[in-house]
């Protein structure tokens, strides 16, 4: 979700504000990925490896463990071409990235594109990609999914959706998909067949979706103030995030490995630590923005955990580590 929307009220522990006074938390550690910003970003779920499409227009590849650029791809070769999403595998063998029209699959090993795609119909509006590559799931403006199996050809139409998709995600074997879109609702629905597992409804648009990887739980939220933790086999709601401002978009969210905390990220600067269980907020941190003569923000586009410590990707170019305080 790229649209920079102004949050009216921040917290800090229990604290309400009446203006987001809140200062830049320190991170123990920040590397610069991109000098020119990031427009969208990846972290993998073991926190070896980022991706980051970059203000310039090219696509690049930093190994977290030695701190090098691995690769740096052009979606649709020279010139200045947005990319406006990219993920990672959970496995990190494959990655995809999409602007309006077209999408991409890259090996990660080797650094080469596997395959190249368009979409005539209708703008891409989000992406996801299973282990080695076998799934892709492509969410569309005008309302319908794209599954797509690169090495069979195999496609499949969900049309559950009765306007715009904001968000998808797809489970770690490819056989699940989590979509999210205008109509108030997010779906989990099978890859093989269609069918709906499971309807997720809120009250305003679906803005956000997220699988998480180890199939305990599912996280959707909406355009003001209802985001919600589910269980992912029964449907059944587990907690609703607590918080008091009249709206939170969150533009990123991973659950960590355990499945005990969920970490967030925001248009505003804000990355946010809960509990999985109880929807609590247990800590929180202010990103670092760029810096200039006018005001700044910068936008959390990817967040990830480092065994159990935090790690955000923001539109400022910088990868942050966090420390959670007990």
């Amino acid at each position: 979700m790229k649209s920079l929307l102004k949050i009216a009220l921040c917290t800090w522990g229990v604290i309400a504000l009446s203006a987001c006074t809140v200062p830049d938390s320190s991170p123990t550690k920040r590397t610069l990925l991109s000098e020119s910003g990031v427009y969208a970003a990846d972290i993998a779920h073991d926190a070896s490896v980022a991706i980051v499409s970059s203000v310039n227009g090219a696509v690049e590849v930093w190994d977290l463990q030695t701190g090098d650029k691995k690769y740096t791809w052009r979606h649709q070769g020279e010139g200045l071409n947005l990319v406006d999403n990219v993920k990672l595998s959970p496995d990190n063998s494959v990655a995809v990235s999409s602007d309006d029209e077209t999408f991409a699959l890259w090996d990660m090993d080797s650094g080469e594109v596997l395959g190249f795609w368009r979409i005539d119909e209708s703008n891409i509006r989000d992406i996801a990609v299973s282990n080695g590559g076998n799934g892709i799931v492509v969410g569309r403006a005008n309302g319908k999914v794209l599954f797509f199996e690169p090495y069979t050809g195999r496609r499949l139409e969900f049309i559950g959706h009765e306007e715009k998709i904001n968000a998808v995600d797809i489970s770690a074997n490819g056989k699940y998909a989590l979509t999210g879109g205008n109509d108030y609702r997010a779906y989990l629905w099978s890859t093989d067949t269609g069918q709906i597992e499971h309807v997720f409804t809120h009250p305003h648009r679906v803005t956000q979706v997220v699988l998480d990887q180890g199939a305990r739980y599912v996280f959707t939220s909406d355009s003001q103030d209802d985001a919600q933790i589910w269980d992912a086999q029964t449907g059944q709601a587990v907690s609703q995030l607590r918080f008091i401002e009249r709206q939170i978009i969150f533009t990123a969210a991973q659950f960590s490995g355990d499945g005990k905390h969920l970490l967030t990220g925001s248009p505003a600067k804000r990355l946010m630590l809960w509990d999985v269980q109880s929807g609590e907020l247990r800590t929180e941190w202010r990103v670092k923005a760029n810096s200039g003569p006018a005001p700044q923000s910068a936008v959390v586009y990817a967040v990830g955990f480092e065994q159990s410590k935090p790690l955000s990707i923001s539109s400022s170019g910088n990868l942050a580590h966090w420390e959670i305080q007990q």
